[in-house]
């Protein structure tokens, strides 16, 4: 049986997607670009534009293989499986059970399964690994969100906390090592709150610790963080570890605290400054990325300048910016004064102009400096701090060198290989 597959969203649903495909080729399957028996769309649900891109995906692979079983699972069609039976799918599932769904995809038989997701209690397993072609590989260590945040919908498609105990970390890292990647990313939908439904109450910390120990000779790099578990003992754990990539992106969406208060987020901006203070105290240089709500209802003009003063001095290397999407079901939904799709835009607009002079910043601030880089293939990959750089000479994909860093060309870093820091 040969299968077409297309991942929208987060690196959670990327992690999702290649371990679904993982239990396919165990069954027999084949991954081609066109003429497939099985088309299967993993959809997102983040905002109203996610589930619009996921209609169109399952449209466009329907379309693109004439006959073809389609498949289609996550967000999106946990929130709305009703719209995407109405598309033609054949097996509709959630954002959960892939074991089952890679069962049905193999019987070829059409299938519903769309639980409940509040009645989730345990983390699911599935494979560790890289999506097809890349060269770093992602651990999914947590599943679900209590945050009730009242933008959002997906505590709604994902359920509460649920995580992998620690020594089923650790040892699908040591899996992932031998496999030869050098580089793991731990991710989940909320990981801040990792392990709080486990015995013992291990933290985010304990996690990381047990994956860097494990495999010390790999980079770990951490998937978005909300700002409330980085404390101080939270940064010192990690910096004594040694192999933690100096690169966080943090949950901000607002940097206006009247903004934060009607999100129903758990912390100010001063709380926030905070945390970017001591991850620059632990990790001297590393690059901070931030999530920014443009539009929220209510948001005036005042608010928002707030939020571009504060992006500023915060100094992140990068920030997405995306405009306020309303979600049914969700409290902000409901909230008195909300913008026009005009107005949302136009500060995305005005805060991408200000993201572009941010990002020229810091790369320019790396001029000079050894970088470690994972190269994706001959001539580039990525920094730890996540900066793209490229060199003149050939290097092997999959390796880490020192790169000296001599330039900024647009937003890459340019460097020459040298083996000292």
């Amino acid at each position: 049986m040969r299968y077409a597959v297309y991942t929208l969203g987060c690196k959670v649903n990327q992690y999702e997607t290649q371990a679904l495909e993982s239990m396919l080729r165990q069954r027999g399957f084949q991954r081609v670009e066109r003429d497939a028996d099985v088309v299967i769309v993993n959809t997102c649900a983040v905002t109203a534009e996610s589930g619009r891109k996921s209609r169109q995906a399952i449209r466009r692979l329907q379309g693109q293989n004439p006959g073809a079983l389609t498949v289609v699972c996550g967000c999106y069609s946990q929130l709305e499986p009703e719209d995407v039976a109405a598309l033609g799918a054949d097996i509709v599932f959630g954002s959960g059970d892939k074991h089952a769904l890679a069962d049905a995809i193999a019987k070829a038989l059409p299938a519903r399964l769309v639980d409940d997701p509040f009645q989730r209690r345990v983390f699911e397993p599935l494979p560790a690994g890289a999506v097809s072609g890349r060269t770093r590989a992602m651990l999914k260590i947590e599943d679900g969100c209590d945050n009730f945040c009242t933008y959002c919908v997906i505590p709604y498609t994902r359920g509460r906390v649920r995580s992998l105990p620690l020594a089923d970390c650790a040892a699908q890292a040591a899996a992932l090592a031998e496999e030869g990647f050098s580089e793991i990313v731990l991710t989940g939908i909320e990981i801040a709150s990792y392990g709080k439904d486990l015995p013992g109450k291990p933290g985010l910390a304990d996690a990381v610790e047990a994956v860097a120990k494990a495999v010390p000779a790999v980079r770990i790099r951490l998937g978005s963080l909300e700002p409330t578990a980085v404390t101080e003992g939270f940064c010192a754990r990690l910096a004594e570890l040694g192999n933690v990539c100096p690169h966080f992106h943090l949950s901000l969406q607002s940097g206006c605290d009247d903004t934060l208060r009607r999100m129903n987020r758990k912390y100010d901006t001063a709380a926030f400054l905070a945390v970017c203070a001591r991850l620059r105290d632990a990790f001297p240089g590393c690059a901070l990325a931030a999530d920014l709500i443009c539009g929220f209802p209510g948001e005036s003009e005042a608010d928002f300048a707030a939020t571009l003063a504060f992006l500023q001095t915060c100094g992140f290397y990068s920030v997405h910016a995306f405009p306020y999407s309303v979600r049914p079901g969700t409290k902000a939904a409901d909230m008195p004064g909300q913008l026009s799709r005009a107005e949302k835009e136009d500060r995305v607009r005005r805060a991408g102009e200000l993201i572009d002079r941010l990002r020229a910043g810091y790369l320019a601030s790396r001029v000079g400096q050894v970088e470690q880089v994972l190269f994706e293939n001959a001539h580039a990959g990525h920094s730890g701090t996540y900066c793209p750089v490229r060199i003149d000479g050939t290097v092997a994909r999959g390796d880490v060198k020192n790169v000296r860093i001599t330039a900024v060309s647009g937003d890459t870093l340019l460097g020459e290989l040298t083996e000292f820091s």
